[in-house]
């Protein structure tokens, strides 16, 4: 009880630490004793544990910082599955202690390394980019010389930038059997770029972390201020540049190398959302697994990172062992896809994502012509990223509004009858429309509301849309796919769209004085699509 949580303070040190926002060169001491503390938690000291810190050779001459935790009591000559753990973005080399110490003690070698550019590892930011993929076989390389690892059985892993460069490293190396993409992204457009709209916050928080506790590369930095400054000119260019960091355009390769996968996401993951996460899914022919749970960004994993129970690491390490170790332990045996409601408890299972969903939909009209002006929050919106989903997580107090008191000039309002029995929402609610701008350019956020009996409405789901080059007064349809979720609707309330023009979470295009009319042609009517969950 002591050594853990010894071990679970000191990471309290690092993530904090990282929090502030510290250089590398101001936060190394501060780290550096986190790690004594760590190492001295550890079943007596550091070669009782095996555990060592290394400067690890990574591609291009750069030197990773890493510790290698191997079993203890290894025997002379023996071969032990290795794990290799990429950190997370903005975090240092002993962000998964806590687990690299239980996986460790399970039997397996286990790497885990400062991502390059970030703290005290050589290079520059890459985000995922061809020098980091190749960082990972540079680690495996060097482990198999170093420890004794089995070349065999190679399993990679991580959460947030970890899992994005884990999946990327399955598609470039056949050596790798396994992966557990935690709180990751398949495909990077998708995740800050959807509906043709900048996530304003999350792209943010990345850039201003990145600044802050490491060194951004070039390419990263003329990225970041294109994207951020709408430099539309630069759209094409900057979509290339998410596809070479995006898992989902290497599917063939991914499939052809045969790793198993594991994915697990937060529905309300306001960095990475879980749509683009279930497309790669379908998309994947080898042994595979997916879970979407309540909560934010890395929210689901972080308890497991301090070394408390934690049911996502719980299943990473089931996922290892049967894909590594070849344990019978019954995960292949489960359904695949695996989801968790934000209003109960309990797990789900689906033998795939077509299949959430599946018990049938309810076609809201939107009938009524509507007529918005643009340019003014109408207090409709996502919340802020990060801290609106963990509320939802923990106290299942998700964004509000008043839905009667919405200002009509400036959110459009779409009301379903109230419903007689619960309505579970499973999988993506979508949207069809036809629009008609006043401007050529502009950008709408769709929400989906549970109303109450006074009016409330809490948010089920949303999405942005942006649109650029239209005629002016020229109509055109929609389809928008809002955020995947699964929400229990209680019995008496209702289901509300509303759309309106200015959400703090996004960059918005819309010009001064612009109006939009959303309309439901005869020829064409208007309507959102939700998927429900059989009864």
């Amino acid at each position: 009880m002591v050594r853990n949580t010894r071990a679970a303070a000191a990471l309290v040190v690092v993530f904090a630490v990282a929090g502030l926002g510290l250089a590398p060169h101001q936060a190394q001491a501060a780290t550096a004793a986190g790690a004594v503390e760590v190492a001295g938690a550890v079943e007596g000291g550091a070669s009782a544990a095996g555990v060592r810190f290394h400067d690890i050779p990574g591609s291009g001459g750069v030197t990773l910082k890493g510790n290698v935790f191997t079993p203890a009591g290894a025997r002379a000559g023996a071969r032990y599955p290795l794990i290799v753990l990429p950190t997370s973005w903005g975090l240092p080399q002993v962000e998964y202690v806590a687990q690299a110490k239980k996986l460790a003690d399970s039997g397996y070698v286990v790497v885990s390394y400062t991502s390059r550019g970030f703290w005290l590892s050589g290079g520059e930011i890459e985000v995922a980019g061809p020098p980091d993929v190749a960082d990972v076989s540079a680690v495996i390389d060097w482990a198999l010389a170093t420890t004794p690892a089995d070349p065999a059985r190679i399993g990679v892993g991580g959460v947030s930038y970890g899992a994005g460069i884990s999946l990327l490293a399955s598609a470039h190396d056949p050596r790798i059997k396994a992966v557990v993409a935690l709180s990751g992204w398949a495909d990077l457009i998708e995740s800050i770029y959807s509906g043709r709209t900048q996530h304003r916050q999350a792209a943010g928080v990345l850039g201003a972390t990145g600044y802050l506790t490491g060194r951004p590369g070039p390419e990263f930095r003329s990225v970041l201020g294109d994207f951020l400054g709408s430099r539309l000119d630069r759209e094409q260019q900057m979509i290339e540049w998410g596809k070479k960091r995006s898992a989902a355009e290497q599917v063939d390769r991914i499939n052809a190398n045969g790793a198993a996968l594991m994915l697990g996401n937060a529905w309300g993951d306001t960095v990475f959302p879980p749509n683009q996460y279930a497309a790669f899914f379908e998309e994947l022919t080898g042994p595979k697994r997916l879970e979407f749970r309540p909560g934010d960004h890395a929210t689901a994993e972080a308890t497991g990172l301090f070394g408390l129970p934690d049911d996502t690491w719980t299943n990473a390490h089931r996922w290892f062992d049967r894909y590594l170790k070849g344990e019978r332990n019954g995960i292949d045996s489960e359904s695949p896809v695996q989801i968790k409601s934000r209003s109960t408890d309990g797990y789900e299972g689906y033998a795939d994502w077509k299949s959430v969903g599946a018990g049938g939909t309810e076609r809201i009209p939107l009938s009524d012509s509507e007529h918005l002006f643009a340019n003014v929050d109408s207090g409709a919106d996502g919340g802020v990223v990060f801290l609106s989903s963990i509320l939802d997580q923990f106290a299942k107090a998700p964004p509000i509004a008043s839905v009667p008191l919405l200002p009509r000039a400036f959110a459009a309002v779409w009301q379903s009858e109230r419903h007689d029995e619960p309505r579970r929402v499973r999988g993506t609610v979508r949207l069809h429309t036809t629009v008609t701008p006043t401007k050529g350019d502009g950008t709408f956020v769709a929400y989906l509301y549970d109303v109450g009996p006074l009016g409330i409405g809490k948010l089920v789901s949303n999405a942005p849309y942006t649109f650029h080059g239209k005629a002016p007064g020229q109509a055109f349809g929609v389809d928008l796919d809002l955020f995947s979720t699964a929400y229990d609707v209680p019995a008496g309330h209702r289901l509300a769209l509303v759309v309106d023009t200015v959400d703090p979470l996004y960059i918005e295009h819309n010009p001064t004085g612009a109006q939009l009319t959303f309309s439901s042609p005869r020829t064409d009517p208007s309507y959102v699509s939700v998927p429900l969950r059989e009864q």
